[in-house]
């Protein structure tokens, strides 16, 4: 807040204009430099509030975790089976297409949270690969449902024992506590929190 005295002397000679003036520019700069200081300090209190907000971000976002975990898991089932031409993203697919087909491609990505770019771009891949096929349904033929393969159940049989290595990889990074947790956290029917 800026408090603007305004002195009065009866006792003085009338003063000048050039020196009204001069006052002015002076009283200009005066108010200039505390609105500056004051906007500084503003400034570093918000600057030093965003970095505390930036350390408390890095320290404990659980979204950032979450992600970094993802980023190390997924490298070691894709490590373990790249010599099978899969991703970990893939085989996630295929278990569950093994598992539910046949099955629509917008119930996949219900129940993988997966967006649709992602999603049609890895069933392409895996069509491609024979792994999967579009299945008639009667329907309009929109949105084929997909099922495995014999090839699909093939792939799926040989990288057993590497996705068993993978599994005990991460077992082990995670502890039995971490990967107990790990289950219940990402069970089945992962529903999002309402706002």
């Amino acid at each position: 807040m800026i408090v603007v005295t305004v002195v009065t002397n009866r006792h003085r000679p009338p003063l000048r204009p050039s020196f009204f003036r001069a006052k002015f520019c002076l009283d200009s700069i005066l108010l200039h430099v505390q609105y500056y200081d004051m906007t500084r300090m503003e400034t570093n209190k918000q600057m030093n509030h965003g970095k505390g907000l930036i350390d408390q971000i890095a320290c404990e976002c659980l979204l950032s975790r979450a992600r970094k975990l993802d980023r190390v898991l997924t490298g070691i089932y894709d490590a373990e089976l790249r010599p099978f031409g899969l991703k970990a993203s893939q085989l996630n697919l295929l278990v569950l297409v093994a598992k539910a087909g046949p099955i629509r491609r917008i119930e996949i990505g219900k129940r993988l949270h997966l967006d649709p770019s992602t999603l049609t771009r890895n069933l392409k891949i895996m069509l491609t690969n024979g792994w999967i096929q579009e299945i008639a349904d009667g329907e309009d033929g929109r949105g084929l449902p997909v099922q495995i393969t014999a090839q699909g159940r093939d792939l799926l049989n040989q990288i057993g024992p590497s996705w068993r290595k993978a599994q005990t990889r991460t077992e082990k990074l995670l502890g039995d506590d971490g990967a107990t947790l790990l289950r219940k956290l990402a069970a089945d029917r992962m529903e999002v929190p309402s706002r």
